[in-house]
């Protein structure tokens, strides 16, 4: 008699939904963990990782920064999920957003290489849902303006004073 594997039918989303359940995490890791169940492993994980180096080139005041944020933002050919990411924080203070999108970042590439190393196992996981209904935007998007005028959520952010 054989034992089941416990890698058999794996659930790649585990992690993201221990995270959004967590209440030692801070609201907006909850929602964002929330925000990423059932997406693509790669996708998933390079849309939070542009996103971060986009507006943590912002933040650095790099000139493409803006530019390449509001291209992000505005995109009109792929689904909502960075614009979902980007909103769930934004507003709260440049540096928690980016502490929050290093976080998911995180989990994302650990949910990939557990992904990774199932594949090269030979290994079943769970069918991820796609979160998604269309592969493009269905609403209003952003304006692709790269000289949009910084808020002070990008230089006052409440986590930071004593």
């Amino acid at each position: 008699m054989t034992t089941p594997s416990i890698r058999h039918l794996f659930d790649l989303d585990i992690t993201l939904r221990d995270a959004a359940l967590d209440m030692e995490n801070r609201p907006t890791r909850r929602m964002i963990a929330n925000a990423a169940i059932g997406m693509h492993v790669e996708d998933a994980y390079y849309s939070v990782r542009e996103l971060r180096e986009a507006v943590s080139w912002v933040h650095e005041g790099v000139s493409a920064g803006k530019l390449k944020l509001a291209e992000i933002l505005g995109n009109d050919g792929a689904d909502d999920f960075q614009r979902c990411i980007y909103f769930c924080l934004a507003g709260r203070g440049v540096v928690s957003m980016l502490d929050d999108l290093e976080w998911l970042e995180d989990l994302l590439e650990r949910r990939g290489r557990i992904a990774g190393e199932q594949k090269r196992l030979k290994e079943t996981v769970m069918p991820l849902v796609n979160p998604y209904v269309a592969d493009a935007p269905d609403g209003p998007l952003v304006r692709m303006d790269g000289n949009f005028e910084q808020g002070p959520s990008w230089w006052a952010d409440p986590t930071l004073s004593a």
